[in-house]
């Protein structure tokens, strides 16, 4: 079954994530594709994450295909303009890459980079809109295609930036633009995101899209630090960053604490799976499936 398929059956869903590596070397993405095989139903590519520049999506997606893995590739707006975002996006079809995950991108200014330009030709919800009219048939110059693309669309949704009601409506607009699965960012809040997930629910947003909670497998204290300078809008609560502090085996605390959250998204009400990120980690995805009990799942 694909992820669409599997989406549409009600199953629960878990997808993991790589990022390309910072050179041409399609083995590292092979390698990374080893850990995942067999334990998740889809993988994002990310799209110079960071705004530093890698592997291109496109590439580390069919690579992944040709390894037995299914890509989720991701597509940013910082570095293309419309008429290039469609022609990557027919690419990508061409090479029967079919799940895209629509992102604004990280600003350059965070990046290696910060001199590069921007192009932000369009943002997150206008490229949703752009890959479902696609979808449907035609160009954004209203040109019909005599083969259209079937995307399989995705989109982020950040349940911890402020102000919250505006998230609410971001992710709105983002079902309404066709959004068919959204990727949250890594949950170690579980108090607030509960809180988003209550509202998503009594809106019937949960029915109109699957909501896939993110997890980050954590190894060191020094992750914690990484990514609360590197991420934006994530939310750690002291606890997690104290018990990795104390911890006699941090990898294993890291394994346990993603473990523990797995299991308490599982019982919110709306989520339809996790979007697991093992950052730099990306050996731990067989244990930490395992260990949550998903390796067999429905």
């Amino acid at each position: 079954m694909t992820l669409k398929e599997k989406i549409e059956s009600n199953r629960f869903i878990v997808c993991g994530d790589i990022g390309p590596p910072q050179s041409c070397d399609g083995d590292v993405v092979r390698e990374k594709a080893r850990h995942f095989k067999g334990y998740v139903d889809a993988v994002n590519i990310t799209d110079n994450q960071t705004a530093i520049v890698r592997l291109s999506s496109i590439a580390s997606a069919k690579i992944l295909l040709d390894e037995g893995v299914e890509p989720i590739m991701q597509m940013t707006c910082r570095d293309r303009n419309r008429l290039a975002i469609q022609s990557d996006l027919l690419g990508a079809a061409a090479l029967d890459i079919l799940n895209v995950l629509c992102l604004t991108g990280d600003h350059q200014k965070f990046g290696d980079q910060p001199e590069a330009k921007g192009v932000f030709d369009l943002d997150s919800i206008q490229l949703i809109a752009t890959v479902s009219q696609m979808n449907r048939g035609f160009l954004l110059s209203g040109y019909e295609m005599k083969k259209a693309p079937r995307f399989l669309i995705g989109a982020a949704a950040n349940p911890f930036a402020q102000p919250f009601d505006m998230r609410i409506i971001r992710l709105q607009k983002k079902i309404e633009a066709g959004a068919q699965f959204i990727q949250t960012q890594p949950v170690f809040d579980l108090v607030s995101f509960t809180r988003w997930m209550e509202r998503v629910v009594a809106l019937g947003l949960h029915e109109r899209t699957a909501i896939l909670a993110g997890v980050m497998p954590v190894k060191s204290p020094k992750t914690f630090l990484w990514m609360k300078e590197e991420v934006p809008g994530v939310k750690i609560k002291d606890e997690y960053v104290e018990r990795m502090r104390l911890a006699r085996d941090p990898e294993e605390e890291g394994v346990r604490m993603a473990v523990e959250i797995i299991q308490a998204l599982r019982g919110v009400k709306g989520v339809r799976g996790i979007h697991l990120m093992p950052v730099l980690w990306e050996s731990i995805t067989p244990a930490v499936i395992r260990e949550a009990g998903l390796k067999e799942r429905g």
